[in-house]
């Protein structure tokens, strides 16, 4: 634990940060295997477009996931060590692929992205002002959470509005 380093905290408990981070660490891990699932699963058109965003969304969390651990680390806590705990402590869960349609499954990981936007919203809220470099490494995160929903919400309108466009078509 970086004792210098943490006490520059104000006004936040280190366990609290430490249980909130340990909370999105879970959320990164399910999601990058989400990502990575649905990447091997996706059918329809321009799958090849969906898988490589879902591609580069997984290597992403997998990033973020080291990112938060590292955090918690530096504050002295553990990172948590089994995967059966993911499910205990995760924010947003876990939705097994069950309709492997690049719509769908983009839908599923608009979600996903949404939920990773409200959780890192709340710990920079939580933060600000309090944990710099908590606030620091949770912004950088939430920065790219809403980058992912931007791209995949692009990417899903595309094919939604090709689709519809080839409907009108053929009426």
């Amino acid at each position: 634990m970086a004792k210098r380093g943490n006490s520059i905290i104000r006004g936040i408990e280190i366990d609290e940060v430490v249980q909130l981070l340990n909370r999105a660490y879970a959320d990164e891990w399910l999601a990058y295997y989400q990502y990575t699932i649905e990447e091997k699963v996706v059918k329809g058109i321009m799958k090849d477009a969906a898988i490589a965003e879902l591609r580069q969304h997984a290597a992403d969390e997998l990033r973020h996931a080291d990112m938060v651990a590292q955090r918690i680390l530096q504050l002295g806590g553990t990172p948590l060590l089994n995967p059966k705990e993911w499910f205990a402590h995760t924010n947003c869960g876990y939705e097994e692929p069950s309709n492997f349609d690049v719509v769908a499954i983009l839908e599923d990981a608009i979600r996903g992205e949404q939920c990773a936007i409200t959780t890192y919203s709340k710990l920079a809220e939580l933060t600000r002002g309090k944990d710099i470099v908590t606030y620091d490494i949770v912004s950088q995160i939430l920065a790219d959470e809403v980058e992912h929903e931007e791209d995949l919400q692009g990417l899903h309108d595309d094919i939604t509005e090709f689709v519809a466009s080839i409907r009108e078509g053929m009426l």
